[in-house]
């Protein structure tokens, strides 16, 4: 019964990493349409939802979380030094730095785990 219960929640999981991916990189497509006009910025939005989409539906979930915190402290720092008409720019700037470590980052986590599954595995 356990087994059926774990079937019946995966694919509500993967609907919420879909729509979390969707709400993150659509975000930030919005955000690099303000920074770069307004004529891109379906185009740029479009571009966010597909992709979030994409990266929630492959489980990219600890990828779109070190964006989502990107965002905000991109766009708080900006808030602070240069004020509000600079908040996109710095969310936009936050979002790629976010993306970037959250990469680096879970390579290093996958590389640990490998580490470890080989130091147990081989005693």
């Amino acid at each position: 019964m356990a087994e059926s219960d774990a079937n019946q929640a995966s694919p509500l999981k993967k609907v919420l990493d879909i729509l979390f991916g969707v709400a993150v990189m659509g975000t930030v497509g919005t955000l690099i349409g303000i920074i770069m006009g307004g004529g891109i910025m379906p185009l740029a939005s479009g571009a966010g939802l597909v992709l979030g989409g994409v990266i929630g539906f492959m489980g990219g979930r600890r990828f779109l979380a070190s964006i989502l915190v990107g965002t905000l402290l991109g766009g708080a720092l900006a808030w602070l030094v240069a004020g509000t008409e600079r908040i996109s720019v710095g969310a936009g700037a936050g979002a790629a730095m976010g993306g970037f470590l959250g990469v680096q980052i879970s390579m290093l986590l996958d590389m640990r785990a490998a580490k470890k599954k080989a130091v147990i595995g081989g005693t």
